[in-house]
């Protein structure tokens, strides 16, 4: 892929519109849905998708995959959508948001520990600045640590970490395209949820017409085309590319909080969002690639085939 330029940039682009509507789920949660609801919204989030996916796709996978799927289900939503809202609920929402940013640095770390595959040096730099960009914007008065509250957060962000590594690994099974892939995942995916629902919502489920709305965008473009995007680009994209754009999210949030909510954002925040974009944009820069010497007289460097 990187000896197409354009080619990389569309799917870089592509990759980037999952991280950016995801970050629009703060505004939608709270002002449209009802409170203390969070695996409601997270099965309305994945299983209506994913039944909407299949529908237009019809395609079964290969008895051979489905452990494969039920794998990147669990990863992808069973386990990372719990893991996401207990952290949320527990955690102050920036240090939250910290922890999501380190998902290319726990991508790197998987990588190595389990294929032996170095991340290029600048890739992980730039996953440290988008880290540091990130805190600077999201530090403010003390904050308290919860245990329970920082492991689920870890959790999640390495769950996902880990879905985004082997989605590219596994690639697709023979004959099926994204779409189908994606739809089965997500239903499955929502099966997992929906046992939880009962046991970690709390509050009455109300579904008026702000709720429908806001179901309807986490369902359709929050997860049917946000994940179709995100997974199309994984297969293709390095993990630690990808995983680089998660940053853009809390941005993303942070300037509709901004625009829409009247939140203050402040210069030093502003300048610490500005570094997370900028990271998350330079990390998707092609690594430089390696030459090898031919003692041939001169002895030139030509580029490896």
């Amino acid at each position: 892929m990187d000896h197409d330029p354009a080619g990389r940039a569309r799917l870089i682009l592509l990759g980037a519109v999952a991280p950016v509507v995801w970050g629009t789920t703060y505004v939608v949660t709270t002002e449209l849905l009802p409170p203390d609801r969070p695996m409601t919204a997270s099965l309305l989030r994945a299983l209506p998708a994913g039944l909407l996916l299949l529908a237009l796709t019809r395609q079964l996978p290969p008895r051979s995959w489905w452990g494969r799927f039920a794998v990147l289900a669990l990863l992808n939503f069973g386990a990372f959508f719990p893991l996401l809202f207990i952290g949320a609920y527990r955690l102050p929402g920036g240090l939250a948001a910290v922890v999501g940013s380190a998902q290319p640095l726990v991508a790197a770390a998987l990588l190595l520990l389990a294929f032996r595959q170095h991340t290029p040096l600048p890739r992980v730099l730039w996953a440290l600045a988008a880290v540091a960009g990130v805190s600077v914007a999201v530090s403010a008065g003390t904050v308290t640590l919860d245990p329970l509250g920082l492991a689920a957060a870890f959790a999640g962000t390495s769950v996902m970490a880990a879905g985004v590594v082997l989605t590219r690994r596994w690639g697709l099974p023979e004959g099926m395209n994204g779409l189908a892939a994606t739809g089965w995942q997500l239903v499955l995916g929502g099966l997992m949820i929906a046992p939880l629902v009962p046991l970690l919502d709390t509050g009455p489920f109300v579904l008026d017409l702000p709720a429908v709305a806001g179901y309807a965008w986490l369902a359709l473009p929050g997860g049917a085309v946000a994940y179709a995007a995100w997974f199309h680009a994984g297969r293709r994209v390095p993990s630690t590319s990808l995983t680089l754009l998660v940053p853009l999210t809390p941005v993303t949030a942070a300037v509709l909080g901004w625009l829409l909510l009247d939140e203050a954002l402040t210069g030093v925040q502003a300048a610490g969002f500005g570094l997370a974009l900028v990271a998350s944009l330079a990390g998707q820069l092609p690594g430089r690639p390696r030459t090898r010497v031919h003692r041939a007289g001169a002895g030139r460097e030509l580029p490896r085939p």
